[in-house]
């Protein structure tokens, strides 16, 4: 069998599809963007649910599809999975759709896809749009290994140890970030990871899609002066680079340059994030400097 002989037909629209769940992934942006397969999906599912029916209305409207629809996000999966998965017992078909994109990518539904799983039921997936892959294929980074990280703390003190856990993962990286926290999010990744290119990317496969490549300190100064820019936003930050050992001295010079700047606390995890090196070794260097000063 081939490809060819899964697309639908004019019999596959109007026969019953094989009970079980189907995780159906839709447009980011762009209402063209949806698959063959899916749409076939949609139409004959016996319900569909959504992060937000309003906004797959928008989607359903365009593409001319009438199924059910029912909200399935954080607030109401722990009632509503029991049920879906009566539903499922009595040999219904549904699909699972977030807003934009394919599901359970930061968006809820893992624990239904598992228990739908564990209870002996058809579970499938219909591939498609993803803002992470979007952005990885436009960032100009290297794409061979990375790391997807979702959103980051609102909190600038949180989400600076998150970043300092991922500035030795040798791999590049993918965060979300909302409109209004992109500048400073930027600065704080600039003093985590040290200096790296980075690429944010916004409103993807839409009219005003916009992609930037600079380092990541540019990146920072450059939404800082303009302010915060509309859209969804995907950043991609290139993987640590490769140096060559550095001598006592240097790692010496660099910490006495990032404590007359940052407190202790920040100045061992710039330095860290610089050097690579172990942040207990990098602590006790900076707490001996911070001493001979007192």
């Amino acid at each position: 069998m081939n490809d060819s002989d899964d697309a639908p037909t004019s019999r596959s629209l109007t026969a019953k599809l094989a009970a079980g769940l189907y995780v159906t992934a839709t447009p980011i942006g762009n209402a063209g963007d949806i698959t063959l397969r899916a749409l076939d999906v949609l139409a004959r599912a016996d319900l569909v649910l959504c992060e937000d029916t309003r906004v797959s209305a928008k989607l359903f409207a365009i593409h001319g599809i009438s199924t059910r629809t029912f909200p399935y996000h954080d607030h109401n999966a722990a009632e509503m999975r029991p049920r879906i998965l009566d539903r499922l017992g009595n040999g219904e078909a549904i699909a699972l759709i977030s807003d934009a994109g394919t599901p359970l990518v930061s968006d809820p539904g893992f624990k239904l896809v598992r228990e739908a799983q564990d209870a002996g039921f058809m579970v499938t997936t219909l591939p498609g749009a993803s803002s992470v892959l979007a952005a990885l294929t436009l960032a100009g980074l290297p794409t061979d290994r990375f790391f997807f990280a979702g959103f980051l703390s609102a909190k600038q003190e949180a989400r600076r140890k998150e970043l300092a856990e991922l500035a030795a993962v040798p791999a590049t990286l993918v965060f979300l970030e909302s409109a209004n926290r992109l500048a400073a999010s930027l600065a704080d990744m600039a003093a985590q990871l040290g200096t790296r290119e980075a690429t944010m990317t916004r409103e993807l496969t839409k009219r005003f899609e916009e992609v930037r490549r600079a380092p990541l300190a540019d990146l920072a100064a450059h939404y800082e002066r303009e302010g915060a820019p509309k859209g969804e936003i995907v950043i991609v930050v290139g993987p640590p680079q490769k140096r060559a050992p550095l001598c006592d001295h240097e790692v010496g010079a660099m910490l006495e340059n990032a404590l007359v700047r940052l407190s202790l606390k920040d100045a061992v995890a710039e330095v860290v994030a610089m050097t690579g090196l172990p942040r207990r070794d990098i602590y006790a260097r900076a707490l001996a400097l911070s001493e001979d000063r007192d």
